[in-house]
């Protein structure tokens, strides 16, 4: 007889989510500690941060198990403000071993099915979507299948973002550019990054200074150019403080603060408090510089045209984010240049 799983089973363990919420009959994966929302943004037009940290980017549920085949239940999206089309291109990964499996491509749908799995026991996780919400009911498992926990112990990475990093448009969950990192560098990544979003909040500050790290990497700039939310001293400023924060805790952690890649007119034209994306690159690599100088040795500029420039532009689907193939480049080379550098093999937290 098939085993039905409750998503409040302990022998599942939700990698990358901060916390989670346990509705009637159903489980939702949050970025943010979800019962202190209302401290991180509110639901409106103008303000989705709470929507975006409810989007389960980097978060997979992982289990052993010895299953050929699963199904899932999810409850139905019921808010409009997910009525995106990255929404309706929403997919689930299934991986073994840390090998992609198969993709079901999920939509509005409340189910998803694997099957054919490898046979025998292996490490199975379940990518949910990077662009949607996903709160589950239930799993089921094959007939007389096994299931055992699993605890992820490698390096955990905090990585902090916009869309770019959340990875709008990536092919799936398992190809967005954290993803691709941290499996080049054996890592384990939290995706800390929220659409439109990333305007150096002290609250997300606060965040990720009481969790535990071996690595922390920051995208700045391409929010606060696009929203015209801080002008040049008060980007400087709230960098540098937000920086700050993180080492009340995290004092000698690697930290990369990486600017924009190349976002096509942006670069050049000047936003509502006279910044060109270009500008907001140099007000952040002086920041950085401001703080090596003053004695943080510990945290590192890359621009982010070293990444995604102008030569890479035919990545950018709409001269702001990249395409799939442009996540999977981005990912690879953050992973060559920056954390093959600043971490260290071998170290745990």
């Amino acid at each position: 007889m098939a085993m039905r799983i409750d998503p409040n089973d302990s022998r599942l363990n939700w990698e990358g989510a901060v916390s989670l919420e346990h509705g009637e009959g159903w489980v939702k994966p949050w970025r943010i500690p979800f019962e202190q929302r209302l401290l991180f943004g509110k639901t409106s037009v103008d303000d989705m941060m709470i929507s975006r940290a409810g989007m389960p980017a980097g978060v997979r549920i992982v289990f052993r198990s010895d299953t050929q085949s699963i199904e899932g239940e999810i409850a139905s999206i019921i808010s409009n403000e997910f009525n995106v089309p990255e929404t309706r291109a929403a997919k689930i990964d299934l991986a073994c071993d840390g090998v992609l499996q198969a993709t079901f491509d999920l939509g509005a749908a409340n189910r998803f099915r694997f099957e054919r799995l490898p046979k025998g026991e292996k490490l199975i996780e379940l990518w949910l979507p990077e662009y949607r919400e996903t709160r589950l009911r239930a799993l089921t498992l094959g007939d007389g299948a096994s299931l055992r926990p699993y605890q992820d112990t490698r390096p955990r990475w905090l990585v902090y973002g916009s869309s770019y990093t959340q990875s709008r448009g990536a092919s799936s969950p398992f190809y967005t550019w954290p993803a691709v990192a941290a499996r080049e560098r054996n890592l384990n990544h939290i995706n800390l990054a929220y659409g439109g979003q990333c305007h150096l909040d002290s609250m997300v500050a606060r965040l990720l200074r009481d969790m535990p790290a071996a690595f922390i990497s920051m995208e700045v700039g391409v929010n606060i150019h696009g929203r015209s939310t801080l002008n040049a001293r008060a980007l400087r400023a709230a960098l540098i403080g937000f920086v700050h924060i993180l080492r009340e805790r995290h004092r000698s952690t690697p930290l990369a603060v990486m600017s924009a890649l190349y976002a096509w007119e942006r670069e050049t034209t000047p936003n509502a408090v006279k910044l060109t994306l270009a500008d907001t690159r140099e007000i952040v690599r002086e920041a950085v510089e401001a703080l090596r100088a003053t004695g943080d040795a510990g945290v590192h500029y890359f621009n982010g045209l070293d990444f995604l420039g102008e030569r890479e532009k035919e990545l950018v689907e709409d001269h702001v984010h990249p395409n799939a193939e442009g996540y999977k480049v981005l990912g690879k080379k953050f992973a060559a240049q920056v954390i093959s550098r600043l971490l260290p093999t071998g170290i745990r937290i």
